[in-house]
């Protein structure tokens, strides 16, 4: 058992988002992502299925080029290989889950 918290912003400066892996369960790996308003994350695609939770601020969730305001508490899921892109537009908490399959390096990667 471990307990973790989403709640404490842990901001990066710069452009890009703080992201950290929360846990790793057997079946999914969960993900804390914190933004500032204005830090991004390009467009890329998951090689499996994902959940995003906006636990507090609001994010502009872009899916195949077209723009979704999510708000806190508001979720979407996509199928693999779909291409997306976030922008804070407030100091955001985002929770993202993954398969165990996939691959936490790759995350990160989208934010160096």
């Amino acid at each position: 058992m471990r307990i973790v918290s989403l709640a404490e912003l842990n901001p990066r400066e710069g452009n890009k988002p703080n992201v950290e892996l929360l846990l790793n369960t057997g079946h999914s790996k969960e993900i804390k992502i914190s933004f500032t308003k204005g830090q991004t994350m390009a467009e890329h695609k998951a090689p499996g299925a994902i959940v995003v939770m906006v636990y507090t601020g609001k994010i502009q969730f872009g899916v195949n080029g077209k723009q979704h305001i999510l708000n806190r508490g508001d979720m979407i899921s996509l199928e693999p290989q779909i291409a997306h892109d976030l922008e804070a537009l407030e100091d955001s908490i985002v929770r993202l889950s993954l398969s165990s399959h996939d691959d936490f390096t790759r995350v990160q990667m989208l934010t160096k």
